[in-house]
């Protein structure tokens, strides 16, 4: 049986996003009334899990709301609803943030894996909606259209798309490739309990290659200056708006000085330490991240007792 890594598993069901589409009203009522049509809905970027599982609804039980198309699979389309607060059932509580779902995710629930793709799009554009109230050129009032994949300005008609952020992460390696004396960097965040680790990762400025994000995020968090950087995969990450470009890095320098501002603390970690064979334990991500992706590959089996 072949064994996705990580982030793969996640996107291996993609849905056809019905782009051109968007635009055909008559085409979007007839799915909308169409009996087998399911519905997300959200409350601003929230959802509601019904017995730990998604719950999608028929559109004649969907509040009212923003609807946005998401597309179809397996000759089922799907829409989501934003809806506002008083507009819903269930108590403030009931709703939650994507990453409440994280859990049954590492537990290997089937069902839900499933449902990601359809998650990562409603949840970013819902996040998208909701960061975008007013045009950023004049100020003036958003109109969504497209099946809520552009918002116009009604006062200067400029369009607002989408915004994705790219975001580069990588796993930064010394030593004789494959050897026991190969080493993966490995950062804390200042806001991480002592223990957890992960790779490092950083976003993209304006005019910069993605290799060279590579380059200056690590010297900026570690003081490692890295040479060879090679692409990995990427990652769609809408908490609230990243695409994690992954990379493999090799450094040129071994000595560590982390920035104290977002890095408290870096390691060089050998294959011992990842796997929990030696004293020097770590806590490091699991599951369902790219960053899991690149350190299983390191290490070449499967990453145990994440977090």
């Amino acid at each position: 049986m072949i064994r996705f890594l990580p982030h793969v598993a996640l996107s291996v069901r993609a849905h056809d996003r019905e782009g051109m589409r968007r635009t055909d009203a008559d085409w979007l009522a007839e799915r909308w009334a169409d009996d087998s049509t399911l519905v997300l809905v959200l409350v601003g970027t929230r959802l509601r899990p019904v017995d730990g599982a998604v719950h999608w609804v028929s559109p004649a039980e969907a509040p009212k709301g923003r609807r946005v198309l998401l597309g179809h699979a397996e000759c089922v389309t799907r829409f989501a609803v934003i809806a506002q607060p008083g507009d819903v059932d269930g108590e403030r509580d009931e709703w939650v943030a994507l990453r409440a779902l994280f859990p049954a995710l590492l537990a290997g629930d089937e069902s839900l894996v499933g449902d990601v793709p359809w998650l990562f799009h409603a949840v970013g554009l819902a996040e998208w909606h909701w960061v975008t109230r007013f045009c950023p050129r004049c100020g003036g009032e958003l109109e969504s259209s497209h099946a809520g994949h552009q918002l116009d300005c009604i006062e200067c008609g400029k369009p607002q798309f989408p915004r994705t952020d790219p975001a580069v992460i990588m796993a930064v390696t010394k030593g004789e490739p494959g050897s026991d004396d190969e080493r993966i960097l490995l950062g804390r965040q200042v806001s991480w309990p002592e223990g957890r680790f992960s790779t490092l990762a950083g976003f993209c400025e304006p005019g910069e290659t993605l290799e060279d994000a590579v380059r200056r995020e690590v010297l900026e968090e570690t003081g490692v200056l890295v040479g060879e950087v090679t692409y990995f995969g990427n990652q769609p990450w809408p908490l609230p708006a990243s695409l994690m470009v992954g990379f493999t890095a090799r450094a040129l320098t071994e000595d560590i000085e982390v920035d104290g501002t977002e890095m408290a603390e870096a390691r060089w970690v050998s294959r011992a330490d990842l796997r929990g064979d030696t004293a020097d334990r770590i806590a490091v991500s699991s599951g369902i991240s790219i960053s899991a992706s690149l350190m299983e590959t390191w290490l070449g089996s499967p990453l145990t007792g994440g977090w």
